[in-house]
């Protein structure tokens, strides 16, 4: 599929579905069992499908997972399926993509048999010479209509199904196009429905959609691949203590994804009010995994006996990891890590999980700088899945294994960065809530932008966002960047008024939005008054009236100055490849994983009209829209912004 994303030629995907699946298995004139051990997912399940019967291990994993990647099962699967297992079942698999085990397809009717590891080629044989000599049933799947229930019955699952799907995947074409094909084969019959099938599948290896989350998936496996650093024939050291510093939101969520990964933690705070508070947080984490089922109690209760609160640093002895994740004050880092290069052990990783502080200064009074590695994870720390793995030109390639291993533990997709201000995520969308504002002193309504950016299909606008996270991160991180990018940042005083009028977002229930317990936010009219008085301060208004734009203009006067700051980190070789940048604009900042990251749907936007775009606002809104050197470059030579950069210019990440 992918040569097909790169060449357009979908005559690169060979018909299996009739040729292999129908005339070679199901039609075929000799009986054929299918033997299933481990993983039978996607292709391997149609195959096995195909058959006439289904013998397989314990355990094996039965599922067709094809419309996470924007297409539908190609070799029969929606066909077959529901005639095996029943319609609402067979639903089920297809519309969420999780597999059984072949223990329930046993009970479901999909596996005829479930024997040993040893006995199963032997049992299959002998399967198949018993279908021959008609002691057991000869079944050809796509014939079979006894699991369908009536047109009207399956007609009402089926549309069912299409209201839930328009609800929860509004943007995703491959779920209504799987019901679409299902329903085919059941009006028209199974064979009729397997060549639907082979159409509509083609017609989707070649939507956005599959090309975005195609791309998804092989940037999720390449993240692992750090020159210098993985494939240098170093091997990962054990990590069995750590030692989390700070029992905030951030160091309660960090601890907690440590107890899950089964390493010891040992949680330090300057006080016992704030250690308390803290530990109980921790617990809550856990105690809520286990309400929710997402973890038996015994595995809390054992997570949670890995866990102790100290106010020294005596049980620093032996840790093998400390993570720093106090407030974002460098001289509070500074002390600490002097402390910690004294009280550690020599092997200690010395990791700190600041969000936009530059490692070198937090470093700078430490001697085993070899040592120093950011360790930047997202908040909630135990449900978000990205961890930045910070370096510096000092960290040595051992420090990043070791923390890249206990990345894969706790369960992280972990990408490697270089050093700078914001790192690679919040670097490349510090722009993303300046545009906003700037919008809403140009007259653009806030409730409007937010739920533009909604449809565009991140999980909430900017304003939304800016109340979750509370206004004073808004005012410590634009601190940071207008520092370190004077430049392109740009004032504005909406968060300071919404601070003077006792606002602080979700943390005060009141913020551009009104928070109740058990209700979805509400927009709060009377926060207009303060937009309107940022307005007058800043009097960007073209001549005192509103901005008249359109939809599509306000998505992309906010997206395309994050894409310009993209490629500044391109360019700086922040990240290793622009695809680590695709999957961590996804797993860090929600970006729909649809469109297949932000530098992959700025090449589908075209990086041309991205530019000519930018240089227009330039001129009416100033320099923080200037197109960055690298983007005009690969504008003006027609050149994606996604290839790799030319080899003389200088990486961080891989360094």
């Amino acid at each position: 599929m992918q040569k097909v994303h790169q060449t357009g030629d979908i005559t690169l995907v060979p018909d299996v579905s009739v040729e292999l699946v129908v005339n070679s298995i199901e039609d075929s004139k000799k009986p054929i069992v299918a033997a299933v051990e481990g993983l039978a997912l996607g292709g391997g399940l149609e195959l096995a499908l195909g058959c006439h019967a289904r013998v397989a291990a314990p355990k094996a994993q039965l599922g067709l997972p094809e419309l996470t990647l924007g297409i539908i099962p190609g070799f029969g699967g929606t066909q077959r399926l529901p005639r095996l297992v029943g319609l609402p079942k067979a639903l089920d698999m297809m519309l969420t993509s999780k597999p059984i085990t072949s223990e329930e397809g046993q009970k479901l009717g999909l596996i005829d048999a479930i024997v040993s590891s040893e006995e199963l080629l032997k049992v299959s044989r002998q399967w198949a010479l018993e279908i021959a000599d008609r002691r057991k049933p000869w079944v050809r799947s796509l014939h079979r209509t006894d699991k369908l229930g009536s047109l009207s019955e399956a007609r009402e699952v089926l549309s069912t199904a299409r209201q839930h799907v328009k609800k929860t995947a509004p943007h995703l074409p491959q779920q209504q196009a799987c019901l679409d094909v299902i329903e085919h084969g059941i009006v028209h019959g199974g064979y009729s429905g397997v060549l639907r099938e082979s159409e509509v599948f083609k017609k989707l290896v070649l939507s956005e959609t599959a090309k975005g989350l195609i791309h998804v998936f092989f940037a999720q496996r390449t993240i692992s691949k750090v020159p210098g650093v993985t494939d240098v024939g170093l091997k990962p050291r054990n990590v069995r203590k750590a030692a989390i510093i700070g029992g905030g939101l951030m160091g309660s969520g960090i601890a907690t994804a440590l107890l899950l990964g089964n390493i010891r933690v040992i949680l330090k705070e300057v006080n016992s009010e704030y250690l308390q508070k803290g530990l109980k947080t921790i617990e809550g984490n856990i105690r809520s995994l286990v309400t929710r089922g997402k973890l038996s109690k015994q595995k809390g209760d054992g997570a949670l006996s890995l866990l102790k609160g100290v106010l020294d640093y005596n049980e620093f002895k032996d840790v093998d990891l400390v993570i720093e994740a106090v407030i974002e004050k460098l001289s509070l880092k500074q002390e600490i890590f002097s402390d910690l290069e004294k009280i550690c052990p020599p092997h200690c990783i010395l990791a700190t999980n600041t969000s936009t502080i530059d490692l070198n200064n937090i470093g700078e009074k430490i001697n085993a700088q070899d040592r120093l590695i950011g360790a930047h994870f997202f908040s909630p720390a135990h449900i978000m899945p990205l961890l930045e793995i910070v370096r510096t030109n000092k960290t040595s390639a051992q420090v990043i294994l070791d923390l890249l291993t206990v990345g894969k533990i706790i369960k992280k997709s972990s990408v490697v960065v270089g050093n700078c201000t914001g790192f690679a995520v919040n670097r490349t969308f510090f722009p993303y809530a300046q545009s906003a504002h700037l919008l809403a002193n140009l007259g653009v309504d806030v409730f409007r932008i937010d739920r533009l950016i909604s449809n565009f299909g991140l999980p909430m606008g900017p304003f939304q966002l800016q109340d979750l996270s509370g206004y004073g991160v808004a005012v410590a991180v634009g601190k940071e960047f207008s520092s370190a990018f004077p430049d392109r940042t740009l004032q504005t005083p909406l968060v300071d008024l919404m601070i003077k009028s006792g606002r602080n977002g979700k943390n005060n229930g009141k913020g551009y939005y009104t928070y109740e317990k058990g209700s979805k936010p509400k927009p709060d009219l009377s926060v207009l008054p303060i937009i309107e008085e940022s307005r007058r301060l800043s009097n960007l208004m073209p001549s005192g009236k509103a901005l008249s734009v359109t939809d599509q203009e306000i998505v992309e006067m906010i997206l395309f100055p994050v894409v310009n700051e993209a490629c500044r980190v391109l360019e700086e070789g922040v990240v290793i490849r622009a695809s680590d940048l695709d999957i961590a604009s996804v797993l860090g900042m929600s970006f729909p994983s649809y469109r297949g990251g932000i530098v992959f749907w700025a090449d589908l936007v075209g990086a041309n009209h991205i530019y000519n775009s930018l240089q227009k606002w330039t001129q009416l809104y100033g320099n923080f829209y200037k197109p960055s050197r690298y983007l005009e470059e690969r504008a003006t030579k027609g050149i994606p912004l996604s290839a790799p950069a030319s080899s003389n210019s200088r990486s961080q990440a891989r360094l």
